[in-house]
């Protein structure tokens, strides 16, 4: 959340699609450490699949944004002019 955060407050779509690639990595790293925790028996199976559905749809949904703001043609609010 806090990468797309600093994402979206630069100012330029570049740089939002850049920080939303740096979240949705994150995804993939919440995932791998889930693997950690169910081999260290910190979580079972159910709380493991619940817990890696929930970081792969996000990772889906990031993944809409980017698309959508690849697409858009806008290139940010620093780009206005006033």
């Amino acid at each position: 959340m806090s990468n797309i955060a600093e994402g979206y407050d630069r100012g330029g779509t570049g740089e939002f699609i850049q920080f939303l690639a740096i979240a949705k990595g994150s995804t993939a790293e919440v995932k791998c450490q889930l693997y950690v925790a169910l081999d260290q028996n910190y979580i079972d199976q159910p709380i493991f699949t619940e817990l890696s559905d929930l970081a792969i749809e996000t990772g889906k949904i990031i993944g809409g944004l980017m698309k959508y703001q690849r697409r858009s043609g806008i290139k940010g609010t620093k780009y206005k002019t006033q």
